[in-house]
């Protein structure tokens, strides 16, 4: 079967973008917005919409494959490629990528993703956004072409086999809204609530006082309002503002994050993005201190690596460095999905653990599509998205692989 046409179409994500240079900075938050003028290049304003292209491919017996293409919240920081405007790339797609796309056979998904992914115009690789999207598509494409679920694609042309129950998941919540908090303990989340941590000042305190009253309070209200038998795990990602708590000092960062394990009780805590460095090579030294602080303590919280961890030649570095306990494989940083595949399962090899992240600013298509990646891969847990309302996200994901499954077996 080949790809007929090739047709785009302009979306709204399932979140915003944010400046996370102008957040730590010190930008004054005013409800959703922020005052003052953004630091990161490519952002008109510190908190901006952000919008999607849907690449749709008409395969010649009409029927359609489409994926989106989709940049993460925090876009251009750590080693992360520029704040994606679709409206920028709409013209490259639809002339040159689609003249690259019209006539292919779609049998084959590696093969189309691969060469896709390291397609060039004018001697530059694509925006990692549109090869996320395209290689989505190519995916869409084959399950159709095959008659078989994406999951399926997935197994059969990597080697894996297809997990037979659905993927834990992890709650992206907001941290002030407890509300969505009880919603999902009554759902049984596995792992929650997430939430975001950007300001020492508001959300840490300026001794770290006020993230541990509210990482207890979590607690508690698991102890609350979840089934006698609910145990899950609690993670948070606190975006480096940890490590501009104690100014870089591993020492007293794991002492802290002892201090934030006891206030989890009687429940696991893991915690991404505990500091972060200005380059990729102190990231690993830093990290790779860090774990070793907390074995020498004795001290049981495993840290998850996501800045200056975007690409599969990151996530390589991570591990052989022994520098996380986990990997967020945060999809859209990854440019085409084929490499999101690739790096889950090199992370399953090296025995590492590893979630299959991305971010709230996806779509539906695109969570479906990292739903059936995850059922062929089978990291720990995969993040909920796309947005951070948590109910809409745990139904989308839950509900496809519930699907998949279903057909696959």
């Amino acid at each position: 079967m080949q790809i007929k046409k090739v047709v785009c179409a302009l979306g709204k994500s399932g979140y915003m973008h944010l400046d996370l240079a102008a957040i730590r900075g010190g930008a004054v938050a005013d409800g959703g917005v922020f005052h003052g003028a953004p630091l990161t290049p490519g952002f008109k304003r510190i908190a901006e919409p952000a919008a999607i292209l849907s690449i749709m491919l008409v395969l010649d017996d009409g029927q359609v494959a489409f994926g989106d293409c989709a940049d993460v919240i925090f876009a251009g920081a750590a080693g992360r490629d520029p704040i994606f405007h679709p409206t920028e790339h709409l013209e490259l797609v639809r002339t040159h990528m689609a003249a690259s796309l019209v006539g292919r056979d779609v049998s084959a998904f590696k093969r189309n993703a691969d060469e896709l992914d390291a397609w060039t115009h004018a001697g530059l690789r694509l925006h990692t956004a549109v090869r996320y999207g395209v290689t989505q598509a190519l995916l869409h494409a084959t399950s159709l072409a095959r008659r078989i679920t994406m999951a399926e694609v997935v197994a059969n042309d990597y080697g894996c086999k297809l997990s037979a129950r659905p993927i834990a998941l992890l709650a992206n919540c907001q941290n002030n809204d407890l509300m969505q908090l009880d919603r999902m303990i009554l759902k049984r989340v596995e792992l929650l609530p997430h939430a975001y941590f950007t300001s020492v000042e508001n959300e840490l305190g300026n001794r770290g006082e006020k993230l541990l009253a509210w990482l207890g309070g979590i607690a508690k209200r698991v102890r609350e309002v979840g089934d006698a038998d609910y145990q899950p795990r609690l993670h948070i990602d606190v975006y480096g503002t940890i490590g501009q708590l104690f100014a870089g000092r591993v020492e007293e960062i794991a002492d802290y994050l002892g201090e934030l394990r006891a206030a989890a009780q009687p429940y696991e805590l893991l915690v991404e993005s505990p500091l972060i460095a200005a380059t990729r090579a102190e990231q690993i030294e830093k990290f790779a201190a860090l774990r070793h602080a907390l074995t020498c303590k004795g001290i049981a919280v495993p840290v998850i690596a996501d800045e200056w961890c975007n690409t599969l030649e990151d996530i390589a570095a991570f591990t052989e460095a022994g520098a996380a306990d986990f990997v967020q494989v945060k999809t859209p940083d990854l440019g085409g999905i084929n490499n999101t595949i690739e790096a889950v399962l090199h992370c399953r090899r090296k025995g590492i653990g590893v979630c299959l992240g991305g971010t709230g600013n996806e779509t539906d298509q695109s969570t479906r599509i990292c739903a059936h990646i995850g059922l062929a891969t089978q990291p720990d847990f995969m993040l909920s998205k796309p947005g951070l309302g948590g109910d809409e996200a745990i139904m989308i994901q839950s509900n496809e692989m519930a699907r998949a499954l279903a057909l696959a077996a």
